[in-house]
């Protein structure tokens, strides 16, 4: 891990907020900011809760992904399995929740690969990305008014799609690097096995 240095030279401090939109998902404020100079401006962004993704590995290799419509994009995305983190919900329960939820699987084994901002120029939102094997297929259980198509990959068929830009998804073209370091052996997982399922 890089050497942690000095920041303040970049580092902004809030000195007064104003709430933009509450929705049922998102919250969005203007807060303004002393810049490191002194100066002040304006930053607004999307307040999010945070989600988890996974990685699900079929015992023959395949990954496991969806297809689902986002609205935003006006457009169906191949994604990895991924869902929103509920309140004082932990993102490994999250992610068993999602996993079985959208695709129908729960999972022997589990490790955690990394989070990431996806959008840091305008929201605060982390996407904690774990991997999943040793599946057991039980049925999906979608939320009401979900609709998704559960295909699987190759990781070479993955990871072309990520190239080709097929998977545009920025979680999904992340954890392809993942996938990539992982099954060649270069990247190691701390796989465990989790003490309750779904």
């Amino acid at each position: 891990m890089a050497q942690q240095k000095d920041d303040s030279h970049l580092t902004e401090h809030t000195i007064g907020r104003e709430e933009l939109l509450k929705g049922h998902f998102l919250h969005v404020v203007r807060e303004t900011v002393r810049l490191p100079d002194g100066g002040s401006a304006t930053r607004e962004f999307v307040l999010h809760p945070g989600a988890v993704a996974v990685v699900p590995l079929l015992d023959d290799g395949r990954i496991v992904l969806e297809r689902q419509y986002r609205h935003a994009t006006g457009r169906v995305m191949i994604e990895i399995p991924a869902g929103k983190l509920d309140a004082g919900e932990g993102a490994l329960v999250c992610g068993q929740r999602e996993l079985l939820e959208e695709t129908g699987y729960v999972a022997r084994e589990w490790a955690y690969a990394f989070s990431m901002y996806p959008t840091v120029a305008y929201a605060d939102e982390v996407i904690h990305i774990w991997f999943a094997r040793g599946l057991e297929h039980r049925g999906a259980q979608l939320d009401q008014g979900e609709f998704l198509e559960v295909i699987t990959a190759t990781p070479e068929e993955y990871l072309g799609w990520c190239r080709d830009g097929t998977i545009v998804d920025s979680k999904s073209i992340a954890a392809g690097l993942w996938i990539q370091n992982v099954l060649s052996g270069s990247w190691k997982l701390d796989w465990q096995a989790p003490s309750s399922q779904p």
